[in-house]
């Protein structure tokens, strides 16, 4: 864990953060596959999945809803499919499922907000 003070209290705003846009996918049907999901390529905040629907999920605590879309660059969809594709390939089922690159806003004193399709993969 970080040692600075404002290191740590984002790390726990980031853990928080997290858990919440679990337990709203999980209460939207979802089941959650990985959290924090690491590899060279880059991270995946949450994987979800509901019947052959895969979601990789960036979770951003923001103001607004316009805020956490504009906090997601190129460079991070670039990493982001990235990881998500190492991860697909150690699927044996790969071939059936979809996938859907989503974002969950954390907002002051608001439930969580989903928006699917943030950004399209390269097929």
């Amino acid at each position: 864990m970080p040692a600075a003070p404002e290191k740590r209290a984002a790390y726990k705003r980031g853990h928080r953060g997290e858990w919440l846009a679990a337990l709203a996918l999980s209460l939207k049907g979802y089941r959650i596959l990985s959290r924090r999901y690491r590899t060279p390529a880059g991270e995946i905040d949450l994987i979800a999945r509901r019947g052959n629907l895969v979601l990789m999920v960036e979770v951003k605590a923001r103001p607004t809803v316009q805020a956490a879309m504009e906090a997601v660059s190129y460079t991070a969809e670039r990493r982001i499919e990235a990881a998500a594709d190492l991860w697909l390939s150690r699927r044996s089922d790969y071939a059936k499922l979809s996938v859907r690159f989503d974002l969950v806003a954390i907002l002051p004193r608001r439930w969580p907000v989903h928006v699917p399709n943030l950004f399209q993969g390269r097929n």
